[in-house]
């Protein structure tokens, strides 16, 4: 009697961990432990898989960036971030091999944290001391565009120390990559580099929109997806084909009328994407749209509220809830005895 009873309870605890299992993992995964979405394992799997994530968080800091403490509590750094410097020289690897700039101008700082995947590019722009440094670049173009590079499944936190347009931040997302073992394909970042220039008129143009930015850069990322799934079907889209799409995809979004007079340097970073290695890549397609669903309704500098999982309050109530249940089985295991 007591061995059939003993079989019962070892089969039903059996059966719960494996229950179990996928929940409280998903509960209690760290950031840290994400691994990349592609494999450079084989030249063939580099060359149709563009898109990459970290393996662990970086804080990369402007050169030229003083006040650290403070921008470490405003960029959420953590003991276990990697820190790095930003220089002039990387500037020019990263953004502009002709741009002339000094350390001393390398003032935006990010820290950059892997998150689960297909959450996509998500980013905030951080006030320092209560005001907004940042004063160019928006939080959905910085999003679209570290997509459109090649990266993806991240949080990405910028400020800085005092005013700057914001248009450098981008060389520590890409150089927090490189230490964690990838090199971006220097054709992609180039055209999602044009593509920040590219999107600054218009939305200057329609700053009192703060819904705007979002609206166009999910338009950019709609055409890049439209691009990227005709190129992997053997078609290589025209110009003309790739301005029509992107009209489109304004329409759609009901910003035609408030774009149409600044698409020209847009198509021209469309057609620079087109021809750049990312754009046949065949895992770029779903992480594009998971980025497109972060930035089309989103508006103002804050994209993602939450630190990382288990430091919010939901991943804390989930991890709880999960050793109540424990608990909760470990005395039911008792009552048998």
């Amino acid at each position: 009697m007591k061995s059939a009873k003993l079989a019962k309870i070892l089969t039903a605890s059996a059966l719960t961990l494996t229950l179990l299992a996928v929940p409280v993992s998903q509960a209690v995964v760290h950031a840290d432990d994400q691994v990349t979405s592609t494999s450079a394992s084989s030249a063939s799997s580099a060359s149709q898989n563009q898109t990459h994530t970290l393996k662990k968080s970086y804080v990369v800091y402007g050169a030229g960036a003083t006040d650290k403490d403070e921008l470490n509590q405003v960029l959420a750094v953590g003991d276990d971030f990697t820190n790095l410097t930003a220089t002039a020289s990387d500037y020019q690897k990263y953004i502009n091999p002709n741009g002339s700039t000094t350390n001393a101008a390398m003032v935006s700082s990010v820290s950059i944290v892997p998150t689960d995947p297909s959450s996509g590019v998500q980013v905030n722009v951080k006030k320092f001391n209560g005001d907004n440094n940042i004063t160019k670049v928006t939080a959905q173009q910085y999003a679209m565009v570290a997509q459109m590079a090649g990266v993806t499944d991240v949080t990405i936190t910028v400020s800085a120390n005092r005013p700057v347009s914001g248009e450098s931040a981008l060389t520590g997302v890409y150089k927090a990559i490189a230490a964690d073992g990838v090199d971006l394909d220097s054709q992609n970042t180039q055209s999602a580099n044009q593509m920040l220039d590219a999107t600054n008129g218009a939305i200057e143009a329609n700053k009192d929109d703060s819904s705007y930015p979002g609206k166009l850069m999910a338009a950019v990322g709609d055409t890049t997806k439209s691009i990227n799934q005709q190129k992997k079907q053997g078609e290589t889209p025209t110009k003309t084909e790739i301005q029509a799409t992107f009209n489109q995809n304004l329409q759609e979004r009901n910003i035609y009328n408030q774009t149409k007079n600044y698409t020209g340097p847009i198509i021209n970073a469309l057609v620079q994407f087109n021809n750049s290695p990312i754009s046949s890549s065949k895992d770029y397609s779903s992480h594009v749209s998971d980025t497109i669903k972060n930035v089309k309704n989103s508006s103002g500098d804050i994209m993602n509220k939450a630190k990382k999982f288990l430091n919010s309050a939901d991943g804390q109530a989930a991890q709880q809830k999960a050793i109540s249940w424990w608990d909760k089985f470990v005395n039911w295991l008792r009552s048998w005895f």
